[in-house]
């Protein structure tokens, strides 16, 4: 089957939020669903935003299978001309197991370093993501905040796209500036 990583497009902005949302609900709940869709529609509005770096993989009819989304974060106000986040991150539900998030994530790492970003937090689940690199955050002094509540610290993660970028990256992890997550 042909694939095709490409960045945002506006024909692809609402369907992607389909994806997203129809993922989440089937993965977790309804709810979650909304929220993660708006999430996105937040990210879109906001000035952490980068079309370039907002990921879809098309099929061969140009409908969207899987999507993945980084965009700028600071921590503390600061690095975030250095530092990304990766959220959320979708594949279609009978596209799953096929690596089409480890395509996208792998993608957007290379994309990144030539955007200039040094290194990419990401929130979940260690198994999907120490493969593709990422080491607790927590042991490079990048810790969450009391708002955040991990299932347990390892499900915050970093990873560096330029060798030595996390020795001067450090400090607490809030989300405050996303609505969308502060809601609770």
């Amino acid at each position: 089957m042909q694939r095709v990583i490409k960045s945002m497009e506006a024909k692809y902005l609402q369907p992607s939020l389909d994806l997203v949302e129809d993922v989440f609900a089937r993965w977790d709940s309804a709810e979650e669903g909304k929220t993660v869709r708006k999430l996105v529609e937040e990210i879109r509005s906001k000035k952490y935003y980068l079309p370039e770096l907002e990921l879809i993989m098309t099929g061969e009819t140009d409908r969207i299978i899987g999507y993945a989304m980084f965009s700028r974060f600071h921590i503390e106000g600061k690095y975030e001309d250095e530092l990304l986040i990766l959220t959320p991150v979708a594949v279609r539900t009978e596209y799953q197991r096929q690596h089409i998030s480890k395509e996208l994530i792998e993608y957007g790492f290379e994309k990144a370093v030539t955007l200039g970003f040094k290194a990419v937090l990401v929130e979940g689940n260690p198994k999907n993501y120490n493969p593709r690199g990422f080491v607790t955050s927590a042991d490079h002094g990048i810790i969450a905040g009391p708002e955040i509540h991990l299932p347990h610290v390892s499900c915050l993660m970093i990873k560096e796209l330029v060798p030595g970028a996390l020795e001067h990256i450090h400090g607490m992890v809030d989300y405050s500036f996303y609505e969308t997550l502060h809601e609770g």
